[in-house]
């Protein structure tokens, strides 16, 4: 059997080096820049989080008390620094809370529809600035949302191989008014979208990592000394090993799921995508049964990484639950024996039951409320949730005065974004460009499993979850607008004006809605300017 004839092209041995050129492409030079470059691609992203941490820390505390759904998980945040887990309060507990009064916390154990980690973030922040603390209440959601400007930017660096384009992702996200609102109210939306983000990223990190180890392995696989022993691993391609990197996202996406079930699509949908990667490595390498190689050798070890990382991290979330006497459902098993299942830990047998209420309960949510909002109406923002609403009759300079907050996001950004994932499923189709199909893969998580439920009760603000990734898509076609090295000058500086110019009507009208976001005093005639729907009203 001739050298390299269980690959494609026949008879072609690549080097490693020249493996890793086809896998990885021009990316893998980036260590040979100058230092200077080197710093500056750390530089501006962490310019744009530092932006983006002003809108979201400064007067964090305002509204001085409980809005929307904080009702729900600052109070269960609170009785997790008590207990450990939830427990249930006495009807109309919110004035007290917002003075500090407790005393409407009971000893029973109260039910919950959602699982626990944004939970015990948002608990970080109350046992560091206060229980009664407001800015402590929502430091946990500002801290992830500016960190997922800084981590969104680095992606998109790593994804365009662009430092330009990479700031521009993160600076979107810094200034849009959605993410702002998410990040400046303590529910749990905010966590889902942040390690669904770090997870997605990990995976980016994955992905490099395992065309490296692929290209040493085939280049080390191609020794002529070693072909004869070696013909049928180059068959299917060789193992991989151990990717820590894949196991950080399973911890990450753990933790997505640990703090709403929704993040188990995204699980889903990454492993899909990852295991799909593998597979593409594999065929440009040039091994024959690529597909195969990437099922049977790639597979198993992503499920391990993956899904049982994953569910590992999600039940290590329910520790205060599992550490407790009283908590709802707990001794649920030692109520109903079974015979067919009494070999399960009773404690997990328990917390099935618990997560079967749990699912059942979520699923009939189905009361009607002013501010719901069919998935169908995201993508062009139809019914944006107003989180809080006052009408002073002073604090401004008019008649009657206004203080809101709207999770109405900055309409070019999310207009232009509807524009561009419609864009980039065609150029997916026509390209197959992976960049492209990542970005799509993230949205489709985050937004598609919601058409599933058009009777459930589900709101606009549900829409930070995929919002990353919508800001990806109109990178990427800013990019594609920028154009290369490659072209004329006059390209390029017709590109960079109508990059400019959206960036700069971005940055504008940011600086008008910004006041509906952070509940600053205005007039009423200034808020119903920002209505520029009748149905954001």
């Amino acid at each position: 059997m001739t050298r390299g004839s269980w690959l494609l092209p026949p008879a072609q041995a690549f080097s490693q080096r020249q493996l890793l050129g086809r896998l990885l492409g021009t990316g893998w030079r980036f260590l040979e820049t100058p230092l200077s470059l080197r710093l500056w691609y750390w530089l501006a992203p962490l310019l744009t989080a530092v932006l983006g941490g002003i809108l979201r820390f400064v007067r964090l505390g305002d509204p001085p008390s409980l809005v929307f759904d904080e009702t729900y998980y600052v109070k269960d945040a609170y009785s997790y620094l008590i207990s450990g887990y939830e427990r249930a309060w006495n009807r109309d507990p919110n004035p007290g809370f917002n003075q500090g009064d407790y005393s409407s916390l009971l000893d029973a154990p109260g039910f919950v529809v959602h699982p626990p980690v944004g939970k015990w973030i948002i608990a970080w922040g109350m046992q560091l600035f206060g229980t009664s603390s407001t800015f402590g209440w929502r430091f946990g959601t500002a801290l992830v949302g500016t960190l997922a400007i800084l981590l969104l930017a680095l992606i998109a660096q790593k994804m365009f191989r662009s430092t330009l384009l990479g700031t521009l992702a993160g600076l979107l996200l810094a200034v849009d008014g959605h993410a702002i609102v998410m990040s400046r109210t303590a529910i749990l939306d905010n966590f889902v979208m942040f390690f669904a983000l770090l997870g997605f990223g990990a995976l980016l990190m994955d992905r490099d990592d395992g065309r490296r180890r692929l290209a040493r392995r085939l280049a080390q696989a191609l020794d002529g000394e070693r072909v004869g022993s070696d013909s049928t691993r180059l068959l299917y391609g060789p193992w991989l090993g151990i990717r820590w990197w894949r196991i950080a996202a399973g911890v990450s996406l753990g933790l997505c799921a640990g703090s709403k079930w929704t993040g188990v699509f995204f699980l889903a949908a990454f492993a899909v995508m990852s295991v799909l990667w593998d597979a593409s490595a594999r065929r440009i390498a040039g091994i024959r049964y690529w597909f195969m190689g990437a099922v049977l050798k790639d597979s198993p070890l992503a499920f391990i990484s993956l899904v049982l990382v994953s569910l590992g991290t999600y039940l290590a979330s329910w520790t205060g639950w599992f550490l407790s006497s009283n908590a709802y459902d707990r001794n649920w098993a030692q109520s109903n024996p079974s015979s067919t299942w009494d070999w399960i830990p009773a404690s997990l047998r328990s917390l099935w039951a618990y997560h079967q209420s749990m699912y059942s309960a979520g699923l009939a949510i189905e009361s009607d409320h002013p501010y719901k909002a069919n998935a169908w109406s995201w993508f062009v923002m139809g019914r944006p949730t107003s989180f809080f609403a006052e009408y002073p009759g002073s604090g401004c300079n008019g008649d009657k005065c206004a203080q809101v907050v709207n999770s109405v996001g900055n309409p070019l950004i999310w207009w232009a974004g509807a524009a561009a994932l419609t864009f980039l499923l065609g150029y997916w189709l026509l390209r197959r460009d992976w960049r492209a199909g990542a970005i799509l893969c993230g949205w489709a998580a985050g937004y598609l499993p919601w058409l599933m439920y058009p009777n459930r009760t589900i709101f606009f603000f549900y829409a930070i979850a995929y919002e990353p990734y919508l800001i990806l898509a109109v990178v990427f076609c800013l990019g594609l607008i920028l154009g290369t090295r490659d072209d004329p000058p006059w390209r390029r500086q017709q590109g960079a004006m109508v990059v400019g110019v959206f960036v700069v009507l971005v940055l504008l009208i940011s600086a008008f809605f910004l006041p509906i976001w952070t509940a600053q005093t205005i007039t009423y005639d200034d808020w119903r300017s920002h209505m520029w729907m009748p149905s954001w009203i």
